[in-house]
C-alpha cells in the first residue's frame, strides 16, 4: 500500500538525479543548487529539488528561503517556490530557527523523507534533484529503496582533487554498485585556481593521486567536469542567489553549464532508450 502510494504521488516525476558526496565540506548542496537554478533556467521545464540531509539543511539559505514555512493544503504539503517552475522541499522549513539542531535516531529520519515523497503535492515535474548528507547511511538506502518503484535516471556525485577526499567517493561509487544506483558521473570542484589578478593558476588542493580524473579512469566512471574555485560562489549561497546568474562570465559558471548539459543529455538519452524498451 506504501508503495502504491509513493508510485501514485510521483508517477509525475520525468527524472531522478541524486547528488551524493563521500564526505563533507566538498560542494554537494551548492553544486545540488546550481543544478536546480540550471535546469530551472528553461522555463518550459518544472524542477523539484528536495533536501533530505536532515542534521545539516542548507538548501533553505542557499535558495534564498531562510525563514520560510511550509503550508498544508487538501493535496498534501505545498513546496516553497524560488520561480514558478523551481520548487523546493527541507526540514529546513519545519524548523522554528536556523539554528534548531535535529537530533534524530535513523528510524525518525527515514520517516520523514517517506513523508517528504508521499506527501507533497510536487505536481507534475521534469527534473527531481534530491540533495542528500555525505556518506552512505540510513537516508541513502531510504531513498533508494523508496525510489526503488520509480526510474531514477542516476547518481551525481561530488568530490574535490585531493586523495582524502577521494578515498570516500570510491567507497561512494561502490555503494552506488551494491545498490545498483547508475552513476552519472563525478564532479569535481574546487579544482584549482586563477588568480583574477594575475591569471596565475594555484593548486589549492593538490591532486597528490591525479585527482578525479585519474579515479574515473581507474574506475570506469565519467568525469562530467572540474570547476575551478570562485570566491563569489560563497558569497552568491551565503545570499540565496544564482552564481550561474551572477557570474555569468566567470570560467566556474561555463563549467556548471557544460556539466548541467552533459546531465541533460544523459537523462534524455536514457528516457529514450526507456521509451523503446516499453
Amino acid at each position: 500500500a506504501e508503495a502504491a502510494a509513493l508510485r501514485e504521488r510521483l508517477r509525475c516525476v520525468k527524472h531522478t538525479v541524486l547528488v551524493l558526496s563521500g564526505k563533507g565540506g566538498v560542494g554537494k548542496s551548492t553544486f545540488s543548487a546550481l543544478l536546480a537554478h540550471g535546469l530551472a533556467a528553461d522555463e518550459t521545464k518544472q524542477v523539484a529539488l528536495l533536501d533530505i540531509d536532515i542534521c545539516g539543511p542548507s538548501i533553505p539559505k542557499m535558495m534564498g528561503l531562510e525563514g520560510e514555512q511550509v503550508h498544508q493544503s487538501g493535496s498534501g504539503w505545498s513546496p516553497v517556490y524560488v520561480e514558478e517552475n523551481l520548487g523546493v522541499m527541507s526540514v529546513g522549513f519545519l524548523l522554528s530557527s536556523p539554528d534548531d539542531a535535529v537530533i534524530w535516531r535513523g528510524p525518525k529520519k527515514n520517516g520523514l523523507i517517506k513523508q517528504f515523497l508521499r506527501d507533497v503535492d510536487w505536481g507534475e515535474i521534469d527534473y527531481l534533484i534530491v540533495d542528500t548528507p555525505p556518506g552512505t547511511s540510513d537516508e541513502h538506502l531510504s531513498i533508494v529503496q523508496y525510489l526503488g518503484t520509480l526510474h531514477i535516471d542516476g547518481a551525481v556525485i561530488i568530490t574535490t582533487p585531493q586523495e582524502v577526499s577521494l578515498q570516500d567517493v570510491r567507497k561512494e561509487i561502490n555503494f552506488c554498485h551494491k545498490v545498483k544506483l547508475p552513476i552519472i558521473g563525478v564532479v569535481e570542484n574546487m579544482s584549482g585556481f586563477v588568480c583574477p589578478k594575475c591569471k596565475n593558476e594555484s593548486q589549492i588542493f593538490p591532486p597528490t593521486t591525479g585527482g578525479a580524473e585519474k579515479m574515473c579512469q581507474n574506475l570506469n566512471v565519467s568525469l562530467l567536469g572540474k570547476v575551478p574555485l570562485d570566491p563569489q560562489i560563497g558569497k552568491s549561497c551565503d545570499r540565496g542567489q544564482s552564481f550561474l546568474s551572477e557570474a555569468p562570465e566567470s570560467p566556474a559558471t561555463s563549467s556548471y553549464r557544460n556539466i548541467i548539459q552533459r546531465i541533460q543529455e544523459y537523462c534524455d538519452l536514457h528516457h529514450f532508450q526507456e521509451e523503446k524498451i516499453i
